[in-house]
């Protein structure tokens, strides 16, 4: 029996793809896949496997399922169509800009963490000079971090401390790190 003419049951399929039966049902709930039913078994055909491995590589680059859906109704066997694959292209290239945008957005946050892990690690060496009972002048120099928005809105100074205190200076504004 060749590739083409071959029969997969249920639990074969599922297990090719890694997917459970439960998996292999929710596509047929969805209307993506359409097994045949050979003695009240439901069975796959190349073509049932062939689609499930287009509906796992879609979904596994974040097409939603109605998004699949759409571009497989326009699949006709034997019959290929250019709308189909202007859809797909269309499909594609829109999902890698909003992947691209995601990716920028990532790597902005990532730099905004690095930022502020910076300054934490500045204020916890301040605050533990500090405990240590070193004078200001000995604990690590005062950092100046740019004005956010919020910040700018913000004008007066942090009042001053009498305790053992270490200078922070945060957009525009000293604060005190207070050794109590």
């Amino acid at each position: 029996m060749t590739d083409r003419n071959r029969l997969y049951t249920v639990s074969e399929l599922a297990r090719a793809f890694d997917l459970t039966p439960q998996g292999l049902r929710f596509y047929e709930e969805k209307g993506l896949l359409s097994p045949r039913r050979i003695g009240g078994a439901r069975v796959f055909d190349y073509r049932d496997r062939a689609r499930l491995d287009l509906i796992l590589r879609f979904r596994r680059v974040g097409f939603s399922l109605e998004e699949i859906r759409e571009y497989l109704s326009l699949y006709r066997p034997g019959n290929e169509s250019s709308e189909q694959y202007r859809l797909g292209l269309l499909r594609i290239h829109t999902r890698q800009e909003a992947l691209r945008l995601r990716l920028a957005d990532i790597h902005e946050i990532l730099n905004e963490l690095a930022e502020m892990e910076k300054d934490a690690q500045s204020r916890l060496e301040r605050c533990l000079a500090a405990e240590a009972g070193l004078a200001p002048a000995t604990a690590p120099f005062a950092i100046t971090i740019p004005e956010t928005p919020a910040a700018q809105a913000q004008t007066s100074p942090a009042p001053a401390s009498t305790k053992n205190t270490v200078p922070i200076v945060h957009n525009g504004r000293e604060d005190q790190c207070v050794d109590s």
